[in-house]
This record gives structure tokens, sequence and C-alpha cells, in this order.
């Protein structure tokens, strides 16, 4: 697990998050076209808002798609959580010589889009995942 550094402009999307949501974020990780929020274990719904109101909110204002993760201390729920749109069935994790590896099945019918356009979703996940627990690897069944 690295270091986390943020841009100038990842702190203020931070700063704009907390202040519309009230909640604390733990992370932050920009793409072109989102941006993924990890806040702190029990503010998941919170950070959301009623309805969605919250995440609506920021989108419009960043003019990107808002992601929100729950944290967990323990790798398998935050993997679950880094997925939860996506219908999650289950999460393993196995040693593969010296890296650990998370195989998440989550439903059929959203697996593309779990996956991405490229392995786009997958990569942002990884990276997610990789910056709070020590798992390197991912795949989507």
């Amino acid at each position: 697990m690295g270091d986390i550094t943020f841009t100038e402009d990842t702190l203020r999307y931070i700063s704009l998050f907390e202040k519309i949501t009230g909640t604390q974020v733990k992370d932050c990780m920009e793409t072109e076209e989102k941006l993924v929020f990890v806040v702190e274990k029990g503010q998941g719904s919170r950070a959301v808002g009623k309805k969605g109101e919250n995440v609506i909110r920021l989108k419009n204002l960043t003019s990107k798609n808002i992601h929100v993760i729950e944290y967990s201390e323990d790798p398998e729920t935050f993997v679950r959580n880094v997925f939860h749109t996506y219908s999650v069935q289950s999460v393993a994790l196995e040693d593969r010589g010296n890296i650990v590896h998370a195989t998440v099945t989550v439903d059929p019918k959203v697996k593309g889009k779990a996956i991405g356009k490229n392995g786009r979703n997958l990569r942002i996940a990884r990276e997610i995942v990789s910056r709070h627990h020590n798992i390197q690897s991912i795949s989507v069944a």
C-alpha cells in the first residue's frame, strides 16, 4: 500500500464533497469521467444522500460521475463495497505466490459493466483497493 497523495484539484473535490455530504473522505481518486470517494465506515448512505441527492448535486457541480465507497478494515468487505453497485455474490481472497488476488463474483448480467470498457472500471477498482489493502490483483467472475 503506497502513500496517497492528492493534487490541488483532488483536494478541492474532497473539500466540496465533505461540505455537501457532511461526511469524512478517507480517499479520493480522479479519473477522466469519474470521481471515486472512499468515506469512513458507516458513512456511505449519508454521503450518497436521500435518493442520491448529494451524488446528483456533486455530479452537477463537477461534471463527473460520482462513485462512493464505504471503507472497511476488512479486505473482503472493502472489495465487496468497491463493487457494491454490481450485485456482488461473493469475494474470495487467495495468495498467489507473493501477491494477494481477489476474485469478485457479480451478477452475470452486470459483469461487463463491472469490468468496464477496456477494463477501465476494473483498473480503477484495483487501484483503489491496493491503496487501502494488501491486494494486488482482482478479477471479476
